[in-house]
């Protein structure tokens, strides 16, 4: 592995662990028996460095989660493909969405969190889309497309913090669970 990939993999570990902002750029380097220099050449700052994880990470979760993000006239079906992209990618990736969670529900003027935020638009449009796309079919979600976005990734993050927190597993039936709430409501 070279230099480069080995800060990224150690800052990953220690950014999940900890919290980007309560990580130094000496921890990093010294997990990834490396040099500052060495990790300037590569990043040239901390913030370098986390823009290129996260640039890396990000792209590993669009390519699960957008083939799944396509409406063909099965909402539930398609919100239940998306959740299970997501269950997929965490059991995976679990130290990188705990990376970007703790960034994402970090104060706003955070590092973590402006640098986060470009990514989280990312997800909340690929879910304004499918909600835009089944208003053709159900014209009661017309207009509330952004609300529908929002709501549905915060379940997401719910289910898959409760998972990072070691409470429940991520199952199909989970996944069923989820979806139908989500749709139907707690009375459903």
């Amino acid at each position: 592995m070279d230099n480069r990939q080995r800060l990224l993999d150690c800052a990953l570990e220690l950014f999940s662990l900890r919290g980007y902002d309560a990580v130094g750029v000496r921890e990093v380097v010294e997990a990834a028996g490396v040099t500052k220099p060495t990790l300037y050449h590569y990043f040239d700052s901390k913030r370098g460095l986390l823009e290129a994880l996260l640039q890396r990470e990000a792209g590993r979760l669009l390519a699960e989660i957008v083939p799944c993000a396509v409406y063909q006239g099965d909402l539930v079906l398609t919100l239940e493909n998306i959740l299970r992209a997501y269950f997929s990618f965490v059991q995976t990736h679990t130290e990188c969405y705990r990376m970007q969670l703790g960034m994402y529900f970090s104060a706003p003027e955070s590092e973590g969190n402006q640098a986060i935020r470009p990514y989280a638009a990312i997800q909340h449009q690929l879910l304004e889309e499918v909600f835009i796309q089944a208003a053709e079919n159900h014209g009661n979600l017309r207009g509330r497309h952004a609300r529908y976005a929002a709501a549905y990734l915060g379940v997401v993050n719910a289910v898959i913090g409760l998972y990072l927190n070691e409470e429940l597993q991520l199952t199909d039936e989970l996944v069923y669970q989820t979806v139908h709430q989500f749709m139907h409501g707690i009375f459903s």
